[in-house]
């Protein structure tokens, strides 16, 4: 699943690199899966109205229901490293 994510986030971002996908296991056969990208990516992998991270999302859930398990998937905003106007 992790590939997966990687896969689908690298096609579709400008900075590669920089893309990285967290995963934890939580109870109950649910798995968590963070997805983190560069700031200027981050609204292409949102997508307009959401459309974007809902497809990978609704992907990941596919996958996952045909093998036995379920998953979350959030993105991951890194904080700005601008300085806030004084």
């Amino acid at each position: 699943m992790k590939d997966l994510l990687e896969f689908l986030v690298k096609s579709i971002v400008n900075s590669p690199e920089e893309v990285g996908v967290g995963e934890e296991e939580a109870k109950d056969g649910v798995f968590n899966y963070t997805i983190k990208v560069a700031p200027q990516d981050m609204g292409v992998v949102i997508g307009k109205e959401g459309k974007s991270i809902n497809a990978i999302r609704k992907i990941a859930q596919i996958k996952a229901a045909r093998e036995g398990y379920k998953v979350w998937i959030s993105l991951l905003e890194e904080p700005s490293k601008e300085k806030p106007p004084s």
